[in-house]
């Protein structure tokens, strides 16, 4: 295969029967190897999210498509994957500075859970200028104010929910699961460093007590032994773990743009493909870390609307080079800092929801 041209990656944007979606399937490992303990993300309630399929198979998720997104996005503003990545958006930063202190300090908007949907923005003076432009896209459909003052909102999807209600749907989106898995627990002990209540600091009836009271002020403190037991330990996979990453090609080619409609869409198209084929640092979590699998190379797919599927040579290279083609024609706004306006923050919470 040979790697993609302009004018091919140019069709993905405009040809409306060309395919619907790329697709890569990504065998991963941990770095132990086949068969190593790794750890999903708990959440409240539930700990690890595992399914249970119809067959019994169970499902884990290792990390959520909402996950993947907050790690590639940041990307544009660090260039820790590629330097070359953060002069193909506009750079925005949020200076603020907490209570007590002079120091002040900033986040930037690739930072902000919701992007430019997120409460930090509407706490700025680019609070009126998202309004408009969720309002331009609600409206009319376009969405090119979006795309002129924050791009990697429609690359990983918007939703001003508290405001103007617009939505818009990821253009990228990937997700890691590994089947097959057995869920692990593990057990722990702490050992203080001395005895305590030898030392005279409580006594060996308040020790006792302690001891079986992991609330207790002595055990938060550790000043008694704690024991934990059958804690969450990991799961073991003995199926895949997978990374799916999935370009939305429909939804990029309903972007409209006004005037600037045919450069909008490949200059989105752009950093939909520099996000999806971005090099990813594996370290999820303590005691997830995750490498590609050497010995099961991955590919990308061109679906099209009939379901056929065709090998596509889609690299990160090639992906940056149009990116960065197109970013010159559609234009790039200047770094701006702005100040968090506490008052906007103050105001905005007296509205009804």
């Amino acid at each position: 295969m040979t790697a993609l041209t302009h004018d091919q990656i140019d069709a993905l944007a405009t040809d409306p029967m060309g395919p619907v979606a790329l697709v890569l399937r990504q065998k991963m490992l941990p770095v132990e190897g086949e068969g190593g303990v790794i750890f999903p993300p708990t959440y409240a309630d539930i700990g690890y999210s595992i399914d249970t399929l119809t067959d019994g198979t169970k499902l884990a998720t290792i990390d959520s498509v909402g996950a993947q997104a907050n790690r590639i996005e940041p990307l544009f503003k660090t260039g820790a994957a590629d330097p070359r990545l953060p002069a193909l958006v506009p750079q925005i930063d949020i200076t603020y500075a907490t209570k007590g202190s002079n120091e002040s300090r900033q986040v930037s908007i690739f930072e902000a859970g919701h992007r430019l949907g997120d409460a930090i923005i509407r706490s700025t003076e680019l609070a009126g200028q998202a309004h408009d432009a969720f309002e331009t896209f609600l409206s009319h459909g376009d969405a090119g104010p979006i795309a002129r003052l924050a791009p990697t909102s429609l690359v990983f999807g918007v939703w001003d929910s508290r405001d103007t209600q617009a939505k818009f749907p990821r253009l990228v989106q990937s997700v890691i699961r590994a089947e097959d898995v057995s869920p692990l627990t593990r057990s722990a002990q702490y050992t203080p460093a001395i005895d305590y209540s030898a030392a005279d600091t409580f006594t060996k009836d308040e020790k006792q007590k302690a001891e079986g009271n992991t609330k207790s002020p002595q055990a938060q403190r550790g000043y008694v032994h704690v024991p934990a037991g059958q804690t969450h330990g990991g799961v073991i996979a003995r199926g895949p773990i997978t990374r799916m990453v999935t370009v939305n090609l429909v939804a990029l080619r309903r972007l409209q743009g006004g005037d600037d409609a045919d450069l909008l869409r490949p200059y989105i198209l752009g950093l939909t493909l520099v996000a999806a084929t971005a090099d990813l640092d594996g370290f999820l979590r303590a005691g997830c870390l995750l490498v590609p699998d050497i010995d099961a190379p991955a590919s990308w797919e061109a679906v099209a609307r009939t379901g056929r599927r065709d090998a596509l040579a889609l690299d990160h290279e090639t992906a940056v080079a149009y990116a960065e083609s197109v970013a010159g024609a559609f234009g790039i706004a200047a770094p701006r800092s702005v100040a968090f306006d506490k008052k906007l923050a103050k105001d905005e919470l007296k509205k009804k929801a």
